[in-house]
């Protein structure tokens, strides 16, 4: 019987995909009068949870790109995204015939300074700016959670200042 156990779990792993790709955007922006961060959150369409903008890898763009498209077109806005991934986080995303797979989320930030009044998902998500922990709080994957809580904490502590130079 163990025999057949380990020949069953090895048969699982071996037919187990690795997880898929996506790339996403974390828009926030900083109130100018209180300094205060915000997380823009938005809809899923199918189960209305709070997500961030995200989507498949397209041909021809760059990781950053994607993302910077995908808030354009589900949350309507427009910034400066950062090149550099901010972090990773994982879901289980659930497929139109009903199988679940493991998506793997490249994260990268993006500085709005634009909300466009038309864009193509308009009128088919919530869109809400919160505090980073409201936002923290709202999102339901444990990873993504935890990404937006360090983002805002770096987000929140100013630069040490530089050291003085001392010319002699």
């Amino acid at each position: 019987m163990n025999f057949l156990n380990r020949l069953a779990s090895d048969v699982q792993l071996m037919l187990r995909r690795p997880a898929r790709m996506q790339y996403a955007a974390l828009c926030y922006r900083v109130r100018k009068k209180s300094k205060a961060l915000e997380i823009l959150l938005i809809t899923s369409r199918d189960t209305g949870r709070w997500v961030i903008p995200k989507g498949w890898p397209m041909r021809g763009k760059r990781a950053h790109e994607v993302a910077e498209r995908e808030a354009y077109e589900e949350a309507g806005v427009k910034g400066r995204v950062q090149k550099a991934p901010a972090g990773f986080y994982l879901y289980k995303k659930r497929m139109d015939h009903g199988l679940k797979i493991s998506v793997k989320v490249q994260v990268h930030a993006l500085e709005v300074d634009d909300l466009c009044k038309h864009f193509p998902e308009e009128g088919t998500r919530k869109l809400e700016w919160v505090g980073y922990q409201e936002a923290a709080s709202r999102v339901a994957e444990p990873t993504l959670k935890d990404l937006i809580l360090a983002f805002g904490s770096r987000m929140a502590t100013p630069p040490s200042p530089a050291p003085k130079v001392v010319s002699g």
